[in-house]
């Protein structure tokens, strides 16, 4: 039996004009035929704008036919007599776990689905609980969800909707804001509820090691189903998927290398364990290793020079003397060298936020000294508004930093600011936009009318123009498409690397530090850690998982081949590297 069928769908967005006419209409969807059956896991994948946000809204009618059917357990979503029973069988989880949460306590908000329902009090209570229970949150049940991790608060939104019982579950990227950890509670949460209960599971997600297990993918380009397939024919299709914008699981992306190095694996490899089986074959003889024992070095950074920024002995403290007193960053002390292009990285919680938020003075320190250039931000009659134009912050939703009429003025806001004639600013805007590579047939286009990864571009933009000696960026590719995602990264190492600026990245994605950062470190519980190179901090992969964190995947398959008796470094964190070392190893 199909849960949810479509025919020759199409849908259309209309644009509309400043005074609200209909000047023209954007089809998001055009003609797509799928069948999913009852029980399955399917992954939809696409570059962002590709429509299958636009096609999961359909799935619980948020969103109805411009043309063509949808029919969900049988229904035609354009009944508005079966609205009520389409969104009960259909549930949906979005992207922001903050935008889903509504009540103080974990258990209410979980009751809220079933209670609109009109679900009776004594059954509301055995479906919250049997909900928490299934999604390993039933001890947090009396808690407020915002004292929760993003990957707990991702599971209660996911028990709230599992209370309603519904026969299917549609998730938008529900792990794009979280850690690897909460990726993985997240995911093993939903493949857990598809299999004992028999819930239909529709992901559609960023992350391709997600979805390596999924019973089937549809992948979306301009609206249209342009592959589709078990995972293994997917996956094995390296190039096409790049082609649209598309990445592929860091074990197929490392096989694929060695198949273009003419070492014969097989190109729809998806596991560490497959790879290493190959490898092992190809190899041959099994040698008896050791694990590599990492020596204890520690790299010394900026050695000669004078930090441009100081941190010593750094606390704060949020809610002080309160109930809700939380020590957020303990004794943090840090030297940071212009030039550098540093990562920081820890859980969801773990102060990187808060820790980059006293850079430029958003807060300031309960106690500890803060000093740019050699002097101390604290001291009496500090001008903070020369720190702030020379420490420059991109927040997380960079799109919540946008606000002018067009492109050009919202870049021009900061230069303004400075007190630059109106000349100099738009020089200086276009100058940063062309940093960015924003195309410049776009500079009067609203900043709302605009692509996720162009708002990052455009935000990105704006705090150049005013040429900061420090720029930091909070997660600015959350959310993106791996093309997307690349593309903005490759765009800020170009602009370290030309002009010599100090760039701070947070992020949860290891694979992200591991290839462009030359210093890491490691925030836990408001404590620094490790404070070191890539290699050196991935070293201590086994801390780091303790830490909610993970090594890049690539790390893992070396240890795993060392393990089988393939005598490689297991030094490696990034996927040419490994394939050039497996390589050299095979070789010999």
């Amino acid at each position: 039996m199909s849960m949810v069928k479509t025919e020759k769908l199409v849908f259309e967005y209309e644009k509309r004009d400043d005074e609200g006419n209909v000047i023209g209409k954007q089809r998001a969807i055009d003609e797509v035929d799928l069948e999913i059956e009852k029980g399955q896991f399917i992954a939809i994948l696409g570059h962002n704008g590709s429509g299958k946000s636009t096609f999961a809204k359909h799935i619980n009618a948020i969103l109805v036919p411009s043309g063509g059917t949808m029919w969900v357990g049988g229904k035609d979503t354009r009944d508005d007599n079966e609205l009520w029973n389409i969104r009960q069988s259909a549930g949906m989880v979005f992207q922001n776990p903050d935008n889903q949460i509504i009540a103080t306590v974990v258990e209410e908000d979980v009751g809220f689905g079933p209670e609109n329902l009109g679900v009776p009090t004594e059954e509301i209570w055995r479906r919250v609980e049997d909900s928490l229970k299934k999604v390993g949150m039933l001890e947090y049940r009396h808690s407020s969800p915002n004292k929760l991790s993003g990957g707990q608060k991702q599971r209660v939104a996911i028990a709230g909707v599992v209370a309603m019982r519904p026969e299917c579950i549609v998730l938008d990227e529900p792990t794009a804001m979280l850690d690897p950890n909460g990726r993985k509670e997240v995911i093993r949460t939903v493949r857990d509820l598809q299999k004992r209960e028999k819930v239909t599971v529709i992901l559609i997600t960023h992350y391709m090691e997600e979805v390596i297990d999924a019973d089937y993918i549809y992948v979306m380009d301009k609206g249209k189903v342009v592959m589709k397939g078990k995972p293994r024919e997917i996956f094995s299709q390296v190039d096409t998927l790049r082609h649209y914008r598309l990445d592929v699981p860091q074990v197929t992306a490392v096989a694929d290398s060695l198949r273009k190095k003419g070492i014969p694996v097989k190109p729809d490899l998806l596991s560490r364990k497959e790879l290493c089986e190959s490898i092992s074959k190809l190899y041959g003889k099994k040698e008896d290793l050791l694990e590599e024992t990492a020596t204890e070095e520690h790299t010394v950074f900026g050695q000669g020079k004078d930090p441009i920024l100081s941190l010593k002995n750094l606390n704060y403290v949020y809610n002080p003397g309160t109930a809700y007193e939380k020590h957020a960053m303990k004794e943090v002390s840090l030297d940071l060298y212009e030039g550098e292009f540093i990562g920081i990285i820890g859980h969801t919680g773990s102060g990187k936020s808060t820790l980059i938020q006293h850079l430029n003075g958003l807060i300031r320190a309960t106690s500890g000294e803060l000093s740019f250039r050699g002097r101390n931000i604290y001291e009496e009659g500090y001008p903070m508004k020369e720190l702030r134009q020379q420490v420059g912050l991109v927040f997380q939703y960079p799109e919540h930093q946008l606000f002018e009429v067009d492109v050009l003025s919202d870049v021009c806001f900061g230069p303004k600011n400075q007190g630059l004639s109106q000349e100099e600013c738009e020089k200086r805007a276009k100058e940063a936009l062309q940093m960015v590579g924003f195309p410049e047939s776009s500079y009067k286009a609203s900043p709302f009318d605009l692509s996720g990864g162009q708002k990052r571009r455009v935000a990105i933009a704006g705090v150049l123009a005013m040429r900061p000696k420090v720029l930091v960026l909070d997660e600015p590719t959350a959310g993106l498409d791996p093309k997307g995602r690349d593309d903005i990264l490759d765009q800020i190492a170009m602009l370290q690397k030309t002009t010599g600026i100090t760039v701070i990245l947070v992020s949860h994605s290891m694979e992200d530090v591991a290839k462009y950062v030359d210093r890491i470190i490691v925030m836990n519980k408001g404590e620094k850690i490790f404070d070191d190179t890539p290699k050196h901090v991935f070293r201590h992969y086994k801390r780091l998982e303790e830490v909610g964190l993970a090594a890049p995947e690539v790390t893992y398959i070396m240890h795993e081949l060392r393990e089988a008796g393939v005598p490689v470094s297991t030094d490696i964190t990034l996927v040419g590297e490994a394939a050039e070392e497996i390589e050299r190893v095979l070789k010999k």
